[in-house]
């Protein structure tokens, strides 16, 4: 009887997932491979005391995010300024029916321009700083910040804190500054600024009527039949 012997090539044992993927691969027709994840570093919060303590100890540089009318107004002296928004002058008809919009509500109360984001913001930052520079990003309020550090830490920024609540919560003195107001009080501008002056005054009215009222009714009333 004859005896036919085969010769059977042994394998690795493989796990199920890796079996599944090299099918999926197959079928497919895309190779698949392992992948790196990137390690990114978490963006730190700090109020104004630690960001002077990350200023003078551990040499941050301050990087303010906000708009030209803003950083006029008041800014801190080291800082390098670098905008996330910019005025936008565009003149397509959508741009320009949005901006007179903006500017005859939000600008007349707030005193703020209509902006856009700025197209050249992250490359304005590394043109100025390498990728481990360390950086405090400030704005006003403390949300554009927070937007512009995860601008940065997605292109490879490692090093990023940013001031919460921004200048805004910053007491007076902390930092050294430059301008016409006072860093907390930079992003007061239009109406808002007098709002105060105008509630005294509307308030006043308002008393003197009720006294009218409550202790001359008689005179009171022929006052408001008095016609035009």
């Amino acid at each position: 009887m004859a005896v036919l012997a085969f010769s059977v090539a042994l394998s690795p044992p493989r796990s199920r997932a890796g079996l599944l993927t090299q099918r999926l691969g197959t079928f497919s027709g895309i190779s698949c491979s392992r992948r790196t994840p990137m390690i990114r570093a978490e963006v730190k919060y700090v109020n104004g005391e630690e960001a002077k303590r990350l200023v003078d100890e551990e040499g941050y540089s301050i990087l303010d995010i906000r708009d030209k009318t803003q950083f006029d107004r008041a800014h801190i002296k080291s800082c390098r300024h670098i905008p996330l928004f910019i005025e936008n002058n565009d003149n397509d008809f959508g741009t320009i029916v949005k901006r007179t919009i903006h500017n005859n509500f939000v600008g007349t109360l707030f005193g703020l321009p209509f902006t856009k984001l700025n197209p050249d913001f992250v490359q304005a930052v590394k043109s100025q700083f390498p990728s481990d520079s360390k950086l405090l990003v400030v704005c006003q309020e403390g949300l554009r910040s927070a937007v512009a550090a995860s601008q940065l830490e997605s292109e490879g920024f490692q090093n990023i804190s940013c001031l919460t609540s921004g200048l805004t919560s910053i007491k007076p003195g902390t930092f050294e500054s430059a301008g016409t107001v006072e860093l907390q009080n930079a992003g007061k501008a239009g109406l808002v600024t007098i709002q105060g002056k105008i509630s005294v005054v509307l308030g006043t009215v308002l008393i003197c009527a009720f006294l009218l009222i409550t202790l001359f009714p008689d005179q009171a009333e022929k006052i408001l039949q008095m016609n035009p």
